[in-house]
């Protein structure tokens, strides 16, 4: 494909696309000027019959809390030191967090990879939780991130099957 081609393909995919959103925002202002609901669009009407379900939210906001505590226990774990601040213990809490809010943010736009973030943020989960739950002895902290991982990773096994069908 020559380069005029390839620069006449991408100019005029761009100008369709902006058409398209300028379609889209014209229509809700025009509606919200007459006080009238503006009807959906195709594409807005395909996302509405794509809501997520009450475990799927459920799963969401598990991987975010899970997210947040581990990354709360990060920094406890190398206030506390020796084996709590084992480099390989902090790379895994870590790694648990990182994980957790990828797949949430993949659940959340609906990616047709969700069922297999899901599969890999179980596994991490339960990973941490044994991890946590090894040396924690009476930290408390511990013992609640080792908790709320094993609950994550079971809402998360739920989800790769349901991403996986």
């Amino acid at each position: 494909m020559s380069t005029i081609n390839r620069r006449t393909l991408v100019t005029t995919g761009a100008s369709l696309l902006a058409t398209g959103a300028s379609v889209i925002l014209w229509r809700g202002a025009e509606a919200a000027m007459q006080g009238a609901t503006p009807r959906p669009s195709a594409t807005e009407a395909t996302m509405e019959s794509h809501r997520m379900s009450e475990d799927m939210q459920r799963c969401i906001q598990l991987c975010q809390d899970c997210h947040a505590r581990c990354i709360q226990l990060i920094n406890h774990c190398l206030t506390l030191e020796g084996r709590h601040a084992d480099p390989v213990h902090i790379r895994l809490v870590m790694d648990c967090a990182q994980l957790c809010t990828v797949t949430a943010d993949f659940m959340a736009r609906a990616s047709a990879f969700h069922g297999r973030t899901c599969s890999l943020c179980a596994e991490l989960c339960r990973r941490c939780a044994g991890n946590c739950e090894q040396i924690a002895g009476e930290d408390q902290l511990m013992k609640q991130c080792a908790d709320l991982c094993r609950r994550c990773a079971e809402s998360c096994d739920r989800m790769a099957l349901h991403g996986a069908a």
